[in-house]
């Protein structure tokens, strides 16, 4: 069985071009791939910016991914906005882990344990669902931080666990410098997908360890993808490895 999982930085629902928001060109954009679980950053939940919208749960509507969660990563004077991820399956767990490293902006990741059927049994994957800091330092010791925490050292190898999300990642060092020597290979490698109307940064990125292998990997480049953020979709098909 394969599946698939899109990573998207939909930057509140306004356009990396046009500045105005939109949450329609992010569903559209979302639904044009198909995705059974997805990834997202910069959500916004009643902030007036947004229309005071809970974004999460309309994009969970609109593309009809029942099963949510939801981060609350940076507290505004009104509202917040943070990570979500959207699945067609059961979502079992979740885990909001601080990666703030003060005085930087706040960062978290979302982490949870998804339920997949598999024929007759039920397939557990982990995933982890980050934004990390702007400087370099702040991305490796943030990573470092998550990599330790119980929800995923509790993860046998062999355990499908998939971190993806906005890494921030400039120069693509964090493969090499971090998540290499913690087991993970990358399956999306240098993507572009910043900024969304001309990329030229492979920010967004997708990386796995377990039984899992990726079939495919793409950027979303969809005209009106172009438009819906100023980050594009990251998108990847994954099959299991072992029954």
């Amino acid at each position: 069985m394969h599946f698939r999982l899109l990573s998207f930085n939909i930057h509140k629902g306004i356009g990396g071009i046009d500045r105005r928001y939109d949450l329609g060109r992010v569903v559209e954009t979302i639904n044009f791939y198909e995705p059974d679980v997805v990834l997202l950053q910069e959500v916004d939940e009643e902030v007036p910016r947004s229309s005071h919208h809970r974004q999460a749960e309309l994009l969970a509507d609109a593309i009809k991914l029942p099963h949510v969660a939801f981060q609350r990563n940076v507290r505004l004077k009104v509202g917040h906005y943070g990570n979500a991820i959207l699945s067609r399956y059961p979502l079992t767990e979740a885990f909001d882990i601080d990666l703030t490293l003060p005085p930087k902006k706040c960062r978290g990741a979302l982490v949870t344990r998804l339920s997949m059927p598999v024929g007759e049994l039920a397939k557990s994957i982990i995933l982890a669902n980050v934004h990390l800091g702007l400087a370099g330092f702040e991305r490796q010791i943030q990573l470092r931080r998550l990599l330790a925490t119980e929800c995923l050292n509790v993860a046998r190898k062999r355990t499908p666990l998939i971190i993806a999300g906005d890494y921030n990642d400039v120069w693509g060092s964090l493969g090499r410098r971090v998540m290499d020597g913690a087991g993970f290979t990358a399956a999306t490698g240098a993507i572009r997908t910043f900024p969304a109307a001309m990329p030229l940064r492979s920010l967004d990125r997708v990386f796995y360890r377990g039984d899992l292998k990726p079939l495919r990997a793409f950027a979303g480049h969809t005209q009106i993808a172009k438009r819906a953020s100023d980050h594009l979709p990251i998108i990847v098909e994954f099959e299991f490895t072992r029954k």
